[in-house]
Order: structure tokens, then sequence, then C-alpha cells
């Protein structure tokens, strides 16, 4: 029987053994300098994908939307120009110890998840399976980044103090006319209440990014995505963006998906940030497709779709924000 743990149950069933309870895995050392650059980007709205002191594709297409946004050289490396242009943003520090809250712990948790829609579909939410997953997505990173910033003895306990990526926002000050549950997400995310507004945002599929533009043109925000496939391509053209639906349910409907098995039936799966659109699911006047969250960050840019725009829950959760509906979204190849 598939069992949710729900709120502050799941803190001494799951987080007092605490970051020891993380899978036996390697965990290399984290770079704090490259960890620094990644932080300001993600501040600034140049998403580099998961905070982990490593570099990688997503770094270097976050670096070369800034250098575009700044008018440097586009190189994607964090050369001289670019440190200098980003040592502004320096008291942005690479870290911040965080104290360990009955919140930040609290569920629900559904460990072990299972797979299979159908059994999905019989629980009250798709939550996270453990508070290091949570805590994970909570500060834009991994367990395996945590353990490494802190230690696989650090125990997972109100008042405790860990160190973590330093994804915290300037401001939670969201707009009250949202609802109550999506405040909350927001929140949750360390997704910033101040955000640019989007004129038009362009999906890009050779450089596996989203770009939003002003209404200049000017690039003011980008992250990476993964977007179509083989048997589901990216359905190039000019499209608009009709809304947001915010913690979606999601409706699995097997005749959709070309590696659905043959004996599947349709289900409503609840929602949930394990669900398969993640925290929001962004409507696009292409019936069936849609920008929206994933259950897996670390394969943003790497993995294929079926054809929509997947981006980091909290990176979906922010693209919310800086679109309305009307907003035009144009894909290339």
């Amino acid at each position: 029987m598939w069992k949710s743990v729900i709120g502050t149950a799941a803190i001494a069933a799951s987080a007092v053994a605490g970051f020891a309870q993380a899978p036996k895995v390697t965990i290399p050392p984290v770079d704090r300098s490259i960890l620094h650059v990644q932080v300001i980007l993600d501040h600034l709205g140049f998403g580099p994908g998961v905070l982990d002191g490593r570099g990688g594709q997503s770094l270097v297409a976050a670096l070369k939307g800034f250098q575009e946004s700044r008018g440097l050289p586009i190189t994607g490396k964090a050369d001289a120009r670019t440190l200098g242009a980003l040592y502004q943003y320096r008291a942005t520090r690479p870290v911040a110890a965080v104290t360990l809250t009955r919140e930040i712990l609290a569920g629900p948790y559904v460990n072990p998840l299972p797979k299979d829609y159908a059994l999905q579909a019989k629980l009250p939410s798709i939550g996270y399976r453990t508070p290091m997953e949570k805590l994970g997505e909570m500060f834009h990173t991994t367990p395996a980044v945590l353990i490494a910033l802190n230690s696989p003895d650090t125990r997972l306990k109100v008042g405790n103090r860990i160190v973590v990526p330093n994804a915290l926002p300037t401001s939670r000050d969201y707009d009250p006319k949202l609802r109550g549950d999506w405040r909350q997400t927001l929140a949750m995310l360390n997704v910033d209440a101040n955000q640019p507004t989007a004129d038009h945002v362009v999906v890009d599929k050779s450089d596996a990014v989203l770009r939003v533009l002003d209404k200049n043109d000017k690039l003011i925000a980008q992250f990476s995505a993964t977007m179509g496939s083989s048997k589901d391509p990216l359905p190039i053209g000019t499209w608009k963006i009709n809304g947001a639906d915010y913690n979606p349910k999601f409706h699995y409907n097997p005749d959709l998906f070309w590696d659905a098995k043959k004996d599947d039936d349709p289900a409503m799966l609840p929602p949930g940030p394990n669900g398969p659109v993640g925290v929001v699911w962004i409507d696009l006047s292409k019936e069936h497709y849609g920008i929206h969250g994933t259950p897996n960050p670390e394969t943003i840019g790497r993995a294929e779709s079926h054809g929509c725009i997947r981006l980091t829950n909290w990176d979906a959760a922010r693209l919310s924000m800086m679109i309305k509906p009307g907003t035009k979204a144009v894909f290339k190849p």
C-alpha cells in the first residue's frame, strides 16, 4: 500500500537520520568560485540549472545569456570581462546558513513513489520523497551538493543550521491576488517576488534554452530547457500563452504518449512537485503543448521530452510570474 507521510510526522521518520540517509554515492567537492558565478546568474534571471559548483552546458548557456544582455563578447566562459560585469553583484554570496524549521522540514512526503500512473492517481499528492529531496529543490540544487557543503553526519532537525547554495530571494511579497497555495509554493522554491515583465518568449532548440525578451527585443531572462524529441518534435512556429495552471493536476492520456503501455488507462494525477509537469503548467495555443516544471531538475537540457518545454520547477515558477495570457511564444529549430 502506498502511503504519504504528512507534515511533522515525516520529520521524525525521515529526517532525523539526516544526510546519512542519502544514497551512498561519490560526492564531488563543490567549487565555490563556480558556485558563486552560478548563484549570481540565478539571482539575475539567467538560470544555470542546478546550483552545484560545477561547469557544464547549462552554465555555458547562462553565461552566454548574461553576456548578451550586457553587450559582452558571447564566449560562454567566465572570462575577465564577464567576471568584471559580475563583480558588482559579489555581495550575493555563494552559500548561506539556514536554520531548519518545522515549515522547512514539513511534508507531505511520498516514499516510495510509484512509477505507475494508475498508482500515482490514488495518492493525495505527488510530493517529495524525502526532506533531502525537498531541501535540494528549495535551494536549486541536489542532495549530493547539500552533503558536500555539510556532512553526511548532519542531522535534519528543527533548530539545526545547514549550509546551502544561496538561492534565497530578496522578496517574498507576492501578489495577494495569487492563490494562497501558489504563494506558498513560490516561497518554498525561493522564487523572488520581483520579476521582469515579458513581451515575448523564444524557445531556441539549438541552444536548449527559453529566452525572455522585453518589448525592445532585449534579453531580460533565460532558462535552460528540455524540448521535444525525435518522436515528439518541438512545434516550430509562433504561438500564444493562454495562461498558467498552478500546482496542477495532470490528465494522463496514453493516446498522447508514444511510449505508453498498451494496457494503460487514462488517469487524473494529483498535484505535487514530483508530478509529470511539476508545480506549474503554462498552456500554449498549440493544443496539448505547454511549458512546465519537472520532477527531475538535473535532467534539464539533457533528456528528451514529449514535445513540451520542461524547465526546473523553480524556473517554471519564475517564468509564470513574467508572462500573462496573450504573451507570444516563438519556437525556433
